[in-house]
């Protein structure tokens, strides 16, 4: 990625009023959210989230934060403030708190309730929380927080304004302005025109809708439209949201009540969530609705709806399964009814649109976003975003959460509401923003990267892997093993050459046997020979044929023995 900022170096020395931020994740990025703040020697942190690997990143299960940055100064951390429970936002704390088990977190029910299932999951224990709801206040010196509340996705999401001697700050976290939400919960404006009263100086705001025009569809708008689906089908049907959205299920329950149809949940992450969400009173399920879903075989079809994760045509997820015919317990029968209720985020359109294809081959009828409304954003879109800066009226405004148009789409709204243009600082992962005398400005870059979790290794796996990887998917490998006299450099055996990958048939590399045996011969001509120059000469003596006769370029693991 090319910087606008070349030139940045490492950042000053942080005047003693100054405050500090710097975002480890979710700059340029949908996902992966951190933002760290720093004042007077201590560490506020912003969310910790998670983003999901794309189809050039094989093997790998997760990409955190890059904590680097920071990993020395672990126990200057306050606290981990969490806006909501998504993903994106909470995905990253079990890993950050496998290196300080005790840093306090800070976030509302809901979002500290999914947390604990994965503190579980991890065996962290004894982890200090605050919980807070909107309108609390809470002083972590030398942060004082002040919550509000936001409407989006996930019921309980909340923005933070912290106050330093720096100034006034207001984070979002995600958000958007429905005037009429499921929950009766909505975007506190009059909080954000209070604070703007007294006068904020940088706002820190989501991006992600930045770039479409007008407001973000009422989430209430899509409960006729899944009425109207449960009203035309005959037989099964298969809803597919993320394993958090507790407004949409709520939608997906009521609909079943309405239609005399029982819910099962299939998926491991959905069973969970909505257990927690219903535990402490944001989902609302009347008695005898939801059926085990090992025991689906003893309902008839029309009787029945499935809420599956999956909607993002994850490999391992429900839905994908289903699609691929491999799942354990449900099979697709034709005049089935899947529901995507769920919007595709960028990168994964490609699996998402495969699972649809292998659905409506075995004969599903697909219902998804692109032809009805089954799904409406969490996110504010260009309208919201002008309400909140006029009434706002911040200082310096650093867009965040999404890609470079997003926050490019976002720079340029504040900027028409009159935000000064030197004054709207657009930061990438790991620019340093310095807020002080009442100004933002980048000041400096620390190196920050991506951190690949496969499997049970955190961060083992370079971007060389992941192009070894994809060269070995892609082009497949051919190995040449050849043994030689130590005392002569003589070959006594081989080259023996296999590939796999590549071609069906390994005899396809007779005619490369005598160049290979003619290089090594040439290379060991004057009685001295190095084993790592030998397998180098492999490598070019193969690479150059392969290249030259079939036009790929596979992986070449030469490997010379000594006898």
């Amino acid at each position: 990625m090319s910087h606008p900022h070349p030139e940045l170096g490492a950042p000053p020395e942080l005047p003693a009023d100054g405050l500090r931020i710097i975002a480890l994740g979710g700059l340029g990025e949908i996902g992966r959210n951190m933002t760290v703040f720093e004042h007077a020697g201590k560490l506020l942190i912003v969310d910790c989230g998670v983003l999901f690997p794309e189809d050039h990143q094989p093997g790998v299960d997760l990409i955190l934060p890059d904590f680097s940055p920071i990993r020395h100064r672990l126990d200057d951390i306050v606290a981990i403030v969490l806006t909501h429970g998504h993903e994106d936002h909470i995905g990253g704390v079990p890993y950050l708190l496998r290196e300080r088990g005790d840093i306090p977190l800070v976030g509302s029910r809901l979002t500290l309730a999914l947390v604990d299932s994965k503190l579980r999951e991890h065996r962290l224990k004894d982890v200090p929380k605050y919980v807070v709801a909107e309108d609390d206040t809470l002083s972590l010196a030398p942060f004082d927080l002040e919550f509000i509340a936001v409407n989006h996705s996930i019921p309980d999401a909340l923005a933070v304004a912290i106050r330093t001697e720096a100034g006034l700050v207001i984070h979002t976290g995600d958000f958007k302005m429905d005037q009429l939400p499921l929950d009766g919960r909505i975007t506190d404006l009059r909080a954000f025109a209070r604070l703007g009263e007294a006068g904020v100086d940088l706002f820190l705001t989501d991006s992600t809708n930045a770039d479409v025009p007008g407001f973000t569809t009422t989430e209430r708008d899509i409960s006729p439209v899944l009425d109207r689906v449960f009203a035309q089908s005959q037989q099964r049907i298969i809803t597919a949201c993320f394993a958090s959205h507790v407004h949409r299920v709520q939608q997906i329950l009521d609909a079943a009540v309405k239609h005399g149809r029982k819910v099962a949940y299939i998926g491991r992450s959905m069973i969970r969530n909505m257990q927690i969400a219903r535990d402490l009173g944001y989902l609302h399920v009347p008695d005898g609705v939801i059926v085990d879903g090992r025991k689906i075989s003893d309902y008839r079809p029309e009787e029945l709806v499935l809420v599956s994760t999956g909607s993002q045509g994850e490999p391992m997820a429900a839905l994908s399964r289903i699609a691929a015919n491999s799942h354990d317990s449900v099979r697709i029968e034709p005049g089935d009814t899947v529901v995507l209720a769920s919007s595709l985020i960028p990168g994964n359109e490609n699996a998402v649109y495969r699972v649809i294809d292998g659905l409506i081959r075995l004969g599903a009828r697909v219902v998804h976003k692109g032809n009805a409304l089954v799904h409406v954003s969490g996110h504010a879109s260009a309208g919201e975003l002008l309400y909140c800066y006029n009434i706002v009226k911040p200082s310096n405004v650093m867009p965040v959460h999404g890609e470079m148009r997003h926050l490019h789409a976002n720079a340029a709204l504040a900027r028409a509401t009159g935000v000064e243009h030197d004054r709207v600082v657009i930061a990438e992962d790991g620019f340093v923003v310095d807020l002080v005398d009442g100004r933002a400005k980048v000041t400096g870059k620390v190196d920050c990267g991506y951190v690949y979790v496969d499997g049970s290794s955190v961060g083992d796996i370079t971007e060389s892997e992941l192009k070894d990887r994809r060269i070995l998917g892609e082009e497949g490998f051919v190995s040449v093993i050849v043994v030689i006299d130590s005392s002569s450099g003589k070959v006594v055996s081989g080259p023996e050459i296999q590939a796999r990958g590549f071609a069906e048939d390994d005899s396809i590399f007779t005619e490369i046997v005598p160049r290979i045996e003619q290089a090594l011969a040439d290379a060991v001509s004057d009685g001295t020979y190095d084993t790592h120059q030998l397998q180098q000469i492999i490598r070019r003596t193969v690479g150059r044929w392969v290249s030259g006769a079939h036009r790929r370029r596979p992986m070449i693991v030469p490997v010379v023995l000594e006898a």
